[in-house]
């Protein structure tokens, strides 16, 4: 084999490897804005759920001064 076909191979080798590594580059970069658009969402569950949380809080602490009112009496 000469040189310039050795080349040739090696380049062609290199572009096989530039698409391949584009094409993961990509499929990861779509993986990331899912997983970025999961995580919006967890938080914004987490968040309503911590809103949940301090309303019943609030609802609990209402009931045991009724009941610490009651057994005042």
């Amino acid at each position: 084999m000469d040189l310039l076909a050795k080349l040739n191979e090696k380049i062609e080798d290199l572009i096989r490897k530039y698409e391949s590594l584009k094409e993961e580059n990509e499929k990861l970069k779509i993986e990331l804005q899912n997983t970025k658009q999961l995580l919006e969402e967890k938080d914004s569950k987490l968040l309503e759920c911590q809103e949940q949380m301090a309303l019943k809080e609030i609802e609990l602490e209402e009931v045991l001064a009724k009941i610490e009112s009651i057994l005042g009496k």
